[in-house]
């Protein structure tokens, strides 16, 4: 890498010669005196002139090696000596070579800098290794063209091979999965008795305190994140189908792998004035962070919900994911999504008299109060921070258009409904075949079926991924067609309850005594 081929060449040649200079070492000084010991013979008993190919052909290989070496060090011979050579005795090809092949200080440069390059590979497979992705580093060591050469990287790959012959297969099966709402900033505002939907704030959502907590001793404790498609494989048959089959996690002994994901990280028109973030953009650095409209009306930017904060923890603790996974974020669409007003009721071309997707009395006062909203420039903005989210390792799933329950909402409403979705949602977030049910709720309780109409349409639309809401800490199944996983609420009424229980149904992952925010008011309202 960076490197052309004639620098490689010279830098083989050089040390081809140093090598063949330190076997010889030994030889040279006793050829040279039996060499000197020769010519001095010729010169006592009258000789004027050594005969060199004498010496070349009764020396054979090491004499043409001596004979060389004595003429690149004349220097070393006394004049009496030299005076009775032949007069080209040390004029020589290899001295010629010698000359013309001396390193330069281009290429000594060259040289330090491969020293350099090699370390910046080093620490790259290094960054990836420790997110377990050991057959990703090796890979990223084995494409240089300094692996051939260069035993620090070949070393590396053979440290990579071991760690990843220590670590232990991880089923489907044993991995767990968690969610939260939008983070409480203010718990003050978010859990004011006064504002409407006092208890559902209460019970849904969690606080940024609860969630450092959470994280950090989830962490602590070995649990690694991992993405809910490292669970599965597909294989794409010649027919078009898709088959699934169970795909295990390989980590270190100890460690344990957990799924996460986000419900309705779209900051909706009813969450205005309630203590959470209210966008999420992206920093200077193009990293994903959050817009927080404080009680004077200012706008701050900062860590105000998961996403970043997440972010950051992982930064510093890369060991805490695998392979650089980060959560799977369910988005509805009727408010727009992360933020970003894009449903197709805030343009311009929006069908007022449509009898379903109206606009309703919250949209119709934000545009008032935005005259200058640029309907298209929005979803533009949204996608550059859906892709930026997307880099960092964050997925993206449906949780309907309209947040339904798809239990209880009825085969045509659920049609309407999806389509509204990849109308608006789709388009913005690419391709994804995960669906994460709203309310906890599922199109069946005891597995899919092609006589179960909502799933074959689902199905048809190219969900493979279906994620209801189970507290147990394990329920996933995986089957030729499907992936099913349940996921365990970390919310204010789980947090609470598990605080104050002597069978804390949270035990597994942290101590929900030590977690519980004390700027929560108690007690969180039953369900």
């Amino acid at each position: 890498m960076g490197y052309d081929e004639d620098t490689q060449a010279r830098a083989a040649r050089r040390k081809k010669r140093k090598r063949r200079q330190r076997t010889m070492g030994v030889l040279i000084f006793l050829f040279l005196i039996l060499v000197i010991a020769g010519v001095g013979y010729y010169i006592v008993f009258g000789n004027s002139k050594v005969n060199p190919e004498l010496i070349k052909n009764g020396l054979g290989t090491a004499g043409n090696a001596v004979s060389g070496l004595i003429r690149t060090g004349k220097d070393a011979l006394p004049d009496s000596i030299k005076e009775k050579l032949p007069s080209g005795w040390f004029e020589t090809e290899t001295e010629s070579e010698t000359e013309t092949e001396a390193p330069t200080e281009t290429e000594t440069e060259t040289e330090d800098h491969s020293d350099e390059e090699a370390a910046q590979l080093i620490a790259e497979a290094d960054a990836m290794a420790v997110s377990y992705d050991y057959d990703g580093a090796a890979k990223h060591l084995k494409a240089s063209d300094l692996y051939a050469v260069r035993t620090d990287l070949q070393q590396k790959v053979s440290e990579y091979k071991t760690q990843k012959a220590a670590c232990v297969a991880i089923a489907p099966e044993d991995v767990t999965h968690v969610f939260y709402h939008t983070l409480v900033v203010d718990p003050s505002k978010a859990f004011n008795p006064d504002l409407d939907g006092y208890a559902g704030w209460q019970q849904w959502m969690t606080t940024i305190s609860e969630f450092d907590e959470i994280t950090q001793e989830m962490y602590d404790r070995g649990y690694v994140l991992v993405s809910i498609h490292d669970l599965i494989k597909k294989t794409t048959n010649e027919d078009g189908s898709v088959t699934i089959e169970p795909n295990n996690i390989y980590l270190p002994e100890g460690k344990k792998a957990f799924v996460l994901s986000l419900d309705d990280l779209c900051y909706y028109h009813t969450y205005d004035n309630h203590g959470v973030a209210s966008k999420i953009v992206l920093d200077e650095n193009g990293k994903p962070t959050c817009e927080y409209v404080q009680d004077d009306g200012t706008v701050v930017t900062g860590a105000y919900d998961a996403v970043p904060r997440l972010d950051a923890f992982l930064e510093e603790h890369p060991d805490g994911c695998y392979k650089g996974a980060r959560g799977i974020i369910a988005l509805t669409g009727y408010n727009g999504i992360l933020g970003y007003r894009t449903d197709g009721t805030y343009s311009e071309d929006h069908n007022t008299n449509s009898e379903v997707y109206y606009r309703d009395d919250l949209q119709s006062e934000w545009l008032a109060n935005h005259p200058d909203f640029d309907w298209e420039q929005e979803c533009e903005d949204a996608k550059k921070v859906v892709e930026a989210m997307k880099a960092d390792g964050w997925e993206f799933a449906s949780h309907t258009w309209g947040h339904k329950n798809v239990g209880e909402t009825d085969y045509d409403d659920l049609v309407r409904d999806t389509e509204r979705w990849f109308e608006y949602v789709s388009p913005l977030i690419g391709e994804t075949d995960a669906i994460i049910f709203a309310h906890g709720a599922d199109i069946s309780s005891s597995g899919y079926t092609e006589d179960n109409a909502k799933y074959t349409y689902f199905k048809s639309k190219g969900f493979d991924i279906y994620c209801p809401v189970d507290s147990v800490p394990y329920t996933t199944t995986v089957t030729s067609e499907y992936l099913h996983q349940g996921r365990r609420n970390l919310d204010g009424y789980r947090i609470y309850n598990d605080a104050i229980s002597d069978n804390p149904m949270t035990a597994d992952l942290f101590d929900a005594s030590k977690v519980l925010d004390p700027d929560r008011p108690l007690p969180v309202p039953d369900l």
